[in-house]
């Protein structure tokens, strides 16, 4: 099969297209043709070294974390995975034509998603979802701020938020607010001013997608026993203010990402999809993602 590898850690030339083994599987694991997957930070972070500490690889490695594809082959151990089923994970090895996943991981796709729009989900869905209910733990009734609110992982959150009967807030860039017109949202907030930060007062949690110098200067909106949830670990400041930290790392759950699937079919929320390009050119894709100037998923078809 082809697949991109990765053999050291460096700038995205040091991917390559290339033929590899076909992946063995074992009995409680399921072998898929990849149809499609995506392009996610933690993608980059890992060819560039970046997230070596936390996650580091064993070379020659093959990135990506969306599964989309076929069932191929399942071991003996598993059960209600046939042949020619369309399945869609948050998996890894998936720059590929072919991968392994356990079959604990795996979730149907929906009958109305294709392949490339079903491959836009598992990561960031899982996400946006896991730090609503796992780091915010958002209830009916409470206000919470999603930073970063035009990105995927967030437009999951605020959905995700909205569903528990929280008042939900999208924080954005003055240039932005236009633009996030379109969610649906309580309100709308430019987190690059001032003058509208300081608007804000006894946020009952942030859902924090940004990090940086943003979130600290949005602490102090923040009700003391409330709480701040973030993907990029626990904000600089954080400990002078009275309020609960929860920095956390999205983990596989299958049929939370069939709901969340299925919610996207029916157009409650959406992941806008930039670019569709091919597995061959995953070097360029990450290039292009990594610059943060796509403005929305870049897929790779195999």
């Amino acid at each position: 099969m082809k697949a991109i590898i990765l053999r050291q850690h460096g700038a995205p030339e040091q991917l390559s297209y290339e033929e590899t083994e076909l992946p063995a599987f074992g009995d409680n694991e399921v072998l898929v043709k990849m149809r499609a997957t995506s392009v996610n930070p933690i993608d980059f972070k890992l060819r560039s070294g970046a997230a070596k500490a936390r996650m580091p690889l064993e070379f020659p490695a093959i990135l990506g974390r969306d599964l989309a594809g076929e069932v191929v082959e399942a071991g003996r151990s598993v059960t209600g995975f046939s042949k020619g089923m369309r399945v869609m994970a948050l998996a890894n090895g998936t720059y590929a034509e072919y991968t392994v996943a356990k079959a604990d991981v795996l979730a149907p796709m929906p009958s109305a998603l294709d392949f490339e729009k079903a491959a836009a989900l598992p990561l960031v869905v899982t996400t946006g979802a896991q730090l609503i209910e796992r780091a915010v733990r958002a209830e009916a009734g409470q206000t919470i701020l999603v930073t970063g609110a035009l990105g995927s992982v967030a437009r999951t959150a605020i959905h995700v938020a909205r569903k528990h009967g929280a008042r939900v807030l999208a924080g954005v860039g003055g240039s932005e607010k236009e633009k996030a017109a379109q969610l649906k949202v309580d309100g709308i907030v430019a987190i690059d001013s001032e003058e509208a930060i300081s608007g804000l007062h006894d946020l009952d949690g942030i859902a924090d997608t940004v990090g940086g110098t943003t979130i600290k200067r949005l602490l102090k909106a923040i009700r003391p026993g409330g709480v701040v949830g973030s993907v990029l670990g626990p904000p600089e400041g954080a400990q002078n203010y009275k309020i609960r930290v929860e920095p956390m790392m999205a983990v596989p759950d299958a049929s939370r990402l069939a709901e969340l699937a299925e919610d996207f079919a029916r157009g409650e929320f959406s992941i806008h999809i930039a670019r569709t390009m091919r597995l061959q050119d995953a070097a360029e894709a990450q290039e292009l993602a990594e610059k943060g100037k796509v403005g929305g998923k870049i897929i790779l078809v195999p």
